[in-house]
């Protein structure tokens, strides 16, 4: 008996401690808020709640034992939100990593 053919997919996450700390959403939302300078922009644009935005970005950054996004609290103008360092290389660990395994996934897949 022959197998048809498949196509493998899922997603990949990474786990500290058993929790959840990054995915595909959570880089998007990094990434939103490195391109627009704001936490309540980058949940507008993901059509999320600015608490929402703030409780995953303290996950996060709990999560990594240290920052990926830091805040200045806005007056007039309103705030600031940025991503440090280390935030922009565990996007760019975290793309590398997705990349892989989207290879891996159609490496398996029965064509």
């Amino acid at each position: 008996m022959e197998i048809p053919s498949f196509k493998l997919n899922g997603r990949i996450w990474i786990e500290m401690d058993e929790e959840k700390v990054l995915g595909h959403g959570r880089v998007e939302l990094l990434e939103r808020i490195h391109a627009s300078g704001s936490i309540r922009q980058a949940a507008l644009q993901m059509k999320m709640s600015y608490k929402q935005a703030w409780d995953l970005v303290n996950h996060m950054n709990d999560g990594f034992k240290q920052p990926l996004v830091i805040s200045k609290r806005g007056g007039k103008g309103g705030g600031v939100a940025l991503l440090t360092p280390f935030g922009l290389e565990v996007i760019g660990e975290f793309k590398d990593l997705q990349q892989k395994f989207s290879q891996f996934l159609d490496s398996n897949s029965k064509k």
